[in-house]
């Protein structure tokens, strides 16, 4: 899979360049971004784990929490200064639904149907689902049910104030699960070397990490400005690019990882993926776009569409009933997919 990730980057990165100054087709363009970008955060991804095993477990911790969903952070910094408020705003729906519906459900699908049963860490479970109800059901729902009879200026101050609440809270989670509270909560182990070796030296990790993240911006920026024309193209909505399509291309290297992990059982590390990516997402990426947006002529109130909520309240309940035994097959994976599924086709036809 790394070969098929470096021949695309080799190739994406070098279209993307020539394609954007000679002016080539947009929906082609917007092809080879989106697929640039999916091998380009895979090796953000290789760069961060080679890092982190350098680091220690506490600042690599640290390093997956912050880069674990950069490459849809930039696309939406880049969206935001376009103005494409509601895009963004999708994204980080397809993003809550994409982590636990998809990718867990992938996961539990396709470990399931290599081990009948497979266990994961019951007590990380449990404070996950403390978090997602806080995240989704408190400070997504809230905004929203206040701001109906506030002007914009007022429902920005509350997400602003939410927002920092949200980064502070997210901070205490990482401190607590990474320094006061760390193994304190064990259960079953994934079956891991001891001796893992980093894929590279810090160095070379560093300096790709810096080049991957400057090229993810350079073709972000130019992928932002192909959305209302494939939207025309293809009759898709702004709703359905940022749920879908944004959603999926920003998260895509990761959601690979997690499903491999799940078919080699190693089911802490699928779940983490699919729930912690959800809370970063929830609780640090969308209250930094927020902050951000205050530097654009257009801000992004944290005011989702009733459609946007009831489909993220739905995709949080599911997943903690699902999920808060620290066990699962290849039926509750199937579940969530069918649940994906339907969604997407809600937003689809809205």
């Amino acid at each position: 899979m790394n070969k098929v990730f470096a021949l695309m980057v080799w190739i994406g990165v070098p279209l993307s360049v020539i394609g954007s100054f000679l002016h080539w087709p947009v929906v082609l363009m917007f092809a080879v971004y989106c697929l640039t970008i999916i091998a380009l955060a895979s090796y953000m991804g290789r760069a961060t784990e080679s890092l982190a095993i350098v680091a220690g477990p506490r600042i690599g911790g640290l390093l997956n929490a912050t880069f674990g969903n950069a490459v849809e952070l930039i696309i939406s910094i880049f969206a935001l200064k376009a103005g494409l408020v509601e895009v963004v705003l999708a994204s980080l729906t397809g993003s809550v639904l994409g982590n636990l519906l998809l990718v867990a459900g992938l996961s539990f699908f396709v470990g399931g149907l290599k081990y009948k049963r497979q266990e994961f860490n019951v007590y990380d479970a449990r404070h996950n689902a403390g978090l997602l109800t806080f995240a989704i059901l408190v400070a997504f729902v809230i905004p929203e049910v206040f701001a109906m009879n506030m002007s914009s200026q007022e429902k920005l101050s509350l997400s602003v104030g939410i927002s920092i609440i949200m980064i502070l809270l997210y901070l205490a989670a990482l401190y607590f699960k990474l320094v006061t509270h760390r193994g304190v909560y064990q259960q079953k182990s994934d079956v891991v070397d001891e001796h893992e070796e980093p894929e590279w030296t810090k160095g070379k990790a560093i300096l790709i990490l810096a080049l991957a993240t400057a090229a993810v911006a350079y073709i972000s920026e130019r992928l932002v400005h192909t959305f209302e024309t494939v939207a025309e193209s293809f009759g898709w909505s702004e709703l359905f690019i940022g749920i879908i399509i944004v959603a999926i291309v920003g998260n895509a290297a990761e959601h690979a990882s997690a499903v491999i992990m799940a078919y080699k059982n190693r089911m802490n590390i699928a779940v983490e993926i699919a729930i912690g990516s959800t809370l970063q997402i929830a609780m640090f990426v969308a209250p930094v776009l927020v902050l951000v947006s205050l530097l654009f002529p257009e801000k992004m109130p944290l005011v989702f569409s009733l459609p946007e909520l009831i489909a993220m309240a739905t995709s949080v309940l599911l997943t903690i009933v699902i999920s808060n035994d620290g066990d699962t097959n290849w039926f509750e994976g199937a579940t969530l997919l069918a649940a994906y599924t339907i969604m997407g086709i809600g937003f689809y036809l809205l």
